[in-house]
């Protein structure tokens, strides 16, 4: 395919190859700067989502299968236990894959123009942003309406704190905890408590804390 034989040309040709051969979503997909608004495909999936978090928001919470239904006809793939407190919004949805025993409190933000995968025993507390999505940082590019997208990856057993956000690009480890209002830049190890502004690691997760709370 010619996308794919772009990359052996010079640098010059290669930007204009891939811009002329690549839609938007293919862009945004490869981790390249892409226009959320010019595909018109990714404005009627976007108009999708909203229209089913509009129906899932506005649900009644004795309406627990409606919502559930909801959930599973966005989100590109779900376990079998799945609550997720309204509101909850997204961009596309179908890029967000969360595994078994997944729960989100009210709030939640998932913005992904990339994909965004949870794993098993996820629980996230009230108002957390999952954010894929960023601009450049050169004002010229960013009002030409242009944005990138990186995957977030959350491995099981995660436990994230209240008012967490998460930048786009970042691996969250196995059984790690988010302390509450943490802005996580960078991949978190397994098994510590990751907290702070930027967050940085502050300590293990040893046997020592299931004597905690006994």
């Amino acid at each position: 395919m010619l996308v794919l034989c772009a990359w052996q040309l010079p640098l010059d040709l290669r930007k204009e190859v891939v811009e002329i051969t690549m839609n938007e979503m293919r862009r945004a997909a490869a981790g390249l700067l892409y226009d959320a608004n010019y595909d018109e495909k990714l404005l009627r999936l976007r108009r999708r989502a909203k229209e089913i978090l509009f129906d899932f928001n506005h649900t009644h919470p004795r309406q627990a299968q409606d919502r559930i239904a909801l959930l599973k006809s966005l989100l590109g793939k779900t376990g079998e236990n799945l609550i997720i407190e309204g509101p909850f919004h997204c961009d596309y949805g179908f890029n967000i894959e969360v595994g078994e025993n997944f729960y989100a409190n009210a709030n939640l933000v998932i913005l992904d123009g990339a994909k965004v995968s949870i794993g098993s025993s996820v629980f996230i507390a009230p108002n957390v942003g999952i954010y894929t999505a960023g601009h450049p940082m050169d004002a010229e590019r960013r009002n030409q309406g242009l944005e990138y997208a990186l995957p977030v990856m959350i491995k099981d057993n995660v436990w994230i704190g209240a008012g967490v956000t998460i930048l786009p690009g970042v691996t969250l480890g196995e059984g790690c905890v988010i302390g509450a209002g943490c802005v996580v830049t960078k991949d978190v190890p397994p098994m510590v408590l990751f907290a702070g502004n930027p967050g940085r690691v502050i300590r293990p997760i040893t046997d020592e804390d299931k004597l905690k709370f006994a």
